[in-house]
Order: structure tokens, then sequence, then C-alpha cells
């Protein structure tokens, strides 16, 4: 019974930071296509989609190091910042996707419809022959302080108009909310 007992707290404890980080990422991803597809329309039948989702998540790359000088709270958390520069990422978004839509959130699944990626994006971009797609690109979620997140957004068109920002999220009664957006860039 206590081999039984220790086995369980054993996988408990590892296995919580697991599921506790899916949950935080799908939290965080909710709150972001809940942003961008807020003007978006419901896709049905023979109805273009303008903005579409890439399913892996980007890396950090040394691009943070710019967002870090020109804040106070990142450049407190530098350290622990800078191990999630990280250029051979190969995750992608599909547990956070299950999970914010397996029994909720239909509506903006509808408009979200499914991820793409970026060879089934071209595709899509030469068929429609305009520059009027868009591809949503959500980096790696950052966790610090144990109440922080920084997360980048992008957007990729094929020619022109590409766009990114930082969100630097804070925890606060249990739920991620947007505290300020850092280093945005438009081209």
């Amino acid at each position: 019974m206590k081999r039984f007992y220790f086995t369980f707290c054993l996988v408990f404890v590892f296995l919580t930071p697991v599921f506790s980080q899916e949950n935080n990422d799908a939290a965080i991803l909710k709150i972001l296509l809940t942003k961008y597809y807020a003007n978006e329309k419901v896709i049905v039948k023979n109805r273009m989609q303008y903005l579409r989702f890439y399913c892996k998540k980007a890396p950090n790359n040394e691009e943070l190091l710019e967002v870090i000088n020109k804040n106070k709270l990142l450049k407190d958390n530098t350290a622990e910042i800078k191990k999630e520069i990280k250029i051979t990422l190969d995750e992608d978004w599909s547990k956070e996707y299950d999970i914010l839509f397996a029994k909720e959130h239909q509506y903006l699944k509808s408009k979200v419809n499914k991820c793409l990626s970026l060879e089934e994006f071209q595709v899509v971009s030469k068929r429609f022959n305009d520059n009027n797609q868009r591809l949503m690109i959500i980096n790696k979620p950052i966790y610090f302080a144990k109440k922080y997140c920084l997360v980048r957004v992008a957007f990729y068109r094929n020619i022109e108009h590409n766009s990114g920002r930082y969100f630097l999220f804070e925890k606060k009664n249990g739920s991620w909310e947007i505290k300020e957006v850092l280093n945005e860039w438009e081209t």
C-alpha cells in the first residue's frame, strides 16, 4: 500500500506541471484567438476566410533581447526568460487547440476553422491570387516570475504588411490578462 501511495505521489508531482502548462497555454491561446478573430466572420460554405492560424508554436529567438532591454519587469527576469530562447523548437498548438475547443467555444472555433502549415497557407494564398490572406503565428509562451507570461504574435502575408508584437500577460485572480503590449512593428 505504501508503495502504491508513493508511486501515485511521484506521478502527481511530475505530471501536474505538464497539465498546468497545457492549461495555461490553452488559456493564453483563447485570449489571443478571441482578440484577433473578433472581427472575422464565421466560416460557412463558400465564404472566404482571411485570417488563418499557424499550427506550429514558433520558437523564441534573439529578438527577445531587444524586448527585455526596453522593459524593467523583463530586465529583472532576464535569466529566466533567456532560457526560453530555443531556435530548434518542434511543438504545435494541437493539444491546446483540442483543450480549448473540446466542449466549449464553438462559435470561436467556427471562426478559426483549422490551423495551417506554411505550405498549406501558401497554396490558399495562390488560389485566391490576392494579398488579403493573413497567417497568425504565435510563439511558444514564456512563463516567468510565477505570474507572468510573454508571447509574441506575428502576422504574415506573402507580399507585404507583415506585423508583430509581444504581449505581456499577468495572472490575476486565477486568470490571465493582457498587462502590456511591447515592441510593436509593421512593414
